[in-house]
């Protein structure tokens, strides 16, 4: 295909004639085409990078020795720690053979020098890592950044500017980040810049749903009122507001940086902004908040609003989430496969470019995939939506296609990455994942660099490519993550199961933000409840009384409870004594079911455990949650403990006797859970003494191991006093004491235990 045909093929899509299948075809055929004129028109350093790159991919341990050395070395404050680092993965990796013979030999000096000079070996790496890494993170210093803008414009490109910097952990960099942003917005060469929420608020609370997105509103506020006000002047004279574009990142941020998108942009004040919001192939969800934004969208035209821009691309924290994911034993959110992305990706093309969407939703297509870059070039003329859907690329990634691809689709805007030289350090981060995204075995960009049409990278690609074009209405959507608290029903849990921890909640799933927000809004009308002793079996109140308080409403009496005192406690002891050996004599099996089902009965009561949590002890609900789950991993390893492979071999075992478990009141159901179940578990009767700051919430504890079998005279609920009789329970030589059959000896047999 000539460089004249282009625009032949172009006229040629407008007719409308063309099948999907004819329309994935013929993609082909012009990608071929860009593909052979970018090759022909790469510049000499284009070229050497591009060779360094084929080189790299053909060099695995060459490639994991960069990412480690970007990854690992520069973020030792000392230069000497930085230096043996580099040291030590010279040693492990070797020297890539990728570089060239200069580089290699420069290397290996180096790495010789490193340990006698290391404040002048690691500069000097680091440097030459921001030099060649310039060219994907530009410097944001005014001197370097502007000239760089200027030269882009006088070349027809446009560019989409992100300041990157330090992970956002307080609202005092929150709101550094902020000025920055709005800075960057104040510059008159830059005209578009994109951000993600978690750069500008740190406080994201998932379970606090509707007051996050008020707070991350105020913040979008302060940015919208700053791209009006500091709106570029047009060759006609008018003035159009800079362009504002949310990112994605964590799929956590998904629906908040949508609904506080629509949200803020519906007020009057910003009703006539034009402004935009990135969803990832990625992710199954993402087609179904495209059409819910389409259909917001045209509401708002319709109501005298200005449309949106959605920006497309395929994602860029899969590493992120797969690890996300398996913490927590929850589905991966992305789609398992790179065929399932690439299909929801050419589905949601063509959504953006249903003349119906694209009159209210302009669409931006970023990737660097040039069968779907042409395939879309191709798609918005059939659909005769060009003016409405433009092309995005990575800013210094193969430059030499992208700029025939801005000739091809007449015009280009490239996403830029920018970083102070102070804030570099920060910035590694970023070129890590990039590198380990972009040379992915799966990725176009792995297979760019050396490629030519009808090579073997390109036949691969090629069929990668019309695979998708075929499954692009049949691949699935919908979240992966669809946990839902108030349905799911309990899972049993049956002994000798291979052991798994139990799934956190999944607070990105609005379902669960609902049902824990409703168990916390009923807890806190309770009041009044009296806890009682629980001794021997029976629930014992007494004339001494300690009172429990909600943290958030610390005036008020939340609940009673009831207090030992000196007769009682030893009561209790008694009381262990003699239970103990009833529940000794059961078999291990017998003990292990019982805290199978106590990991069941907490497993039904999250929702009570961790409203009791908040109002107890001031848990945070997330916090809160997953001391529920540890609780539960403990009763059930717990249950398998005794009966491994090999633990009862040539071993003889007995329980010490009765167990004094106390409970902290900055961990107040895990840890007591734990000690409870490993006591039971051994065969120890149990005398369970909680935080006075944490009653209620043992309560709720003692309760469910009660209902799962546990004895009430082998797990005894005895609240004491934080004065002589605590103490002299836990801390004064034991007293004799007498049983129905006579004394006693000494109370070495007791053991205390201090979680």
């Amino acid at each position: 295909m000539t460089d004249s045909s282009i625009p032949d093929m172009m006229a040629e899509a407008r007719r409308g004639q063309w099948t999907d299948q004819q329309l994935a075809a013929k993609a082909v055929e012009l990608a071929e085409s860009i593909l052979k004129q970018s090759n022909a028109g790469m510049r000499g350093k284009e070229k050497r990078q591009a060779q360094q790159m084929e080189r790299m991919m053909n060099d695995p341990a060459g490639k994991a020795f960069t990412l480690a050395l970007a990854d690992r070395v520069f973020r030792p404050s000392s230069p000497a720690r930085g230096a043996e680092l580099f040291r030590y993965l010279l040693d492990g990796y070797g020297v890539p053979r990728y570089l060239s013979a200069a580089d290699r030999f420069a290397m290996k000096m180096g790495g010789r020098f490193s340990a006698q000079f290391p404040g002048v070996v690691i500069p000097v790496i680091t440097s030459q890592l921001r030099k060649e890494s310039s060219n994907v993170i530009l410097p944001a210093e005014d001197g370097k950044l502007r000239p760089h803008l200027r030269r882009r414009r006088k070349g027809g490109i446009r560019m989409n500017i992100n300041q990157l910097g330090e992970a956002i952990l307080g609202e005092s960099e929150a709101h550094h980040r902020l000025q920055q942003v709005v800075d960057r917005l104040t510059d008159k060469d830059c005209d578009y810049i994109s951000v993600k929420i978690s750069a500008i608020f740190s406080q994201i609370h998932l379970v606090a749903f509707e007051e996050t997105v008020k707070l991350i509103q105020e913040r979008l506020r302060i940015l919208y009122r700053a791209a009006i006000t500091n709106a570029v002047t047009l060759p006609d004279g008018s003035r159009k507001p800079k362009f504002v574009n949310l990112d994605m990142e964590e799929y956590r941020d998904l629906h908040l940086t949508a609904e506080a998108f629509k949200r803020t942009l519906m007020e009057d004040e910003f009703m006539h902004l034009e402004a935009g919001i990135v969803l990832q192939a990625y992710l199954p969800d993402s087609w179904e908040e495209q059409m819910k934004l389409c259909a917001w969208a045209k509401e708002r035209v319709e109501q005298g609003g200005a449309r949106i821009k959605i920006r497309l691309v395929k994602g860029a924290n899969l590493a992120m989430e797969k690890v996300e994911a398996s913490m927590h034993g929850w589905a991966q959110a992305p789609y398992g496969t790179k065929a399932q992305v690439d299909a929801n990706y050419k589905r949601m093309l063509h959504y953006g470019c249903m003349p119906d969407n694209a009159r209210y939703v302009q669409f931006g297509v970023a990737s660097h995939n040039l069968f779907d870059l042409c395939y879309a070039m191709l798609l918005r003329e059939r659909e005769g939506v060009r003016d409405q859907v433009e092309f995005e690329m990575l800013e210094g990634m193969a430059n030499h296609q992208a700029r025939v691809i801005r000739q091809a689709a007449d015009g280009l805007l490239l996403y830029a990455p920018v970083v102070l030289k102070e804030d570099f350090h920060s910035a590694i981060a970023y070129l890590v994942r990039r590198l380990d995204e972009n040379t992915s075995e799966e990725n176009f960009l792995h297979d760019l660099f050396g490629m030519t049409p009808g090579s073997r990278s390109w036949e691969v690609q090629k069929k990668r490519f019309l695979k998708a074009c075929q499954e692009k209405d049949e691949v699935k959507y919908g979240p992966n993550r669809t946990q839902n608290r108030a349905a799911d029903p309990i899972q049993p849990s049956h002994y000798r199961d291979a052991f798994a921890n139990e799934r956190d909640t999944d607070w990105s799933l609005r379902q669960n933000a609902e049902w824990i927000n409703g168990m916390i809004a009923a807890e806190k009308e309770k009041s009044g409840e009296e806890i009682p002793l629980v001794i021997d079996g029976e629930e014992i109140t007494t004339n001494l009384w300690g009172v429990g308080r909600d943290p958030s409403r610390h005036n008020e009496v939340s609940y009673k409870f009831a207090y030992a005192d000196f007769d009682q406690v030893e009561h209790a002891l008694v009381t262990a004594d003699r239970a103990r050996s009833s529940w000794a004599s059961k078999s291990i099996g017998e003990r292990a079911e019982i805290l199978h089902r106590a990991a069941q009965e907490l497993s039904r009561i999250r929702g009570e455990a961790i409203a009791a949590m908040v109002r107890d002890a001031g848990k945070a609900p997330t916090e809160a949650d997953v001391e529920v789950s540890e609780a539960i991993d403990f009763c059930r390893y717990y249950a398998e403990g005794l009966d491994r492979d090999g633990m009862n071999d040539g071993v003889e075992m007995s329980p010490l006797g009765t167990i004094c478990v106390m409970s902290p009141w900055n961990f107040p159901f895990a840890i007591p859970t734990g000690g409870v179940a490993a006591a039971l578990m051994a065969g120890n009767a149990v005398v369970f003494k909680p935080s006075e700051l944490a009653v209620y919430t043992a309560w709720q504890i003692v309760q469910a191991f009660w209902r799962a079998g546990v004895p009430k005279n082998v797990l005894q609920f005895v609240p004491m006093p934080r004065n002589e009789i605590s103490r002299k329970f836990l801390m004064d030589p034991p007293l004799e004491r007498r049983d129905h059959d006579g004394i006693l000896p000494h109370r070495e047999n007791v053991a205390r235990t201090a979680a």
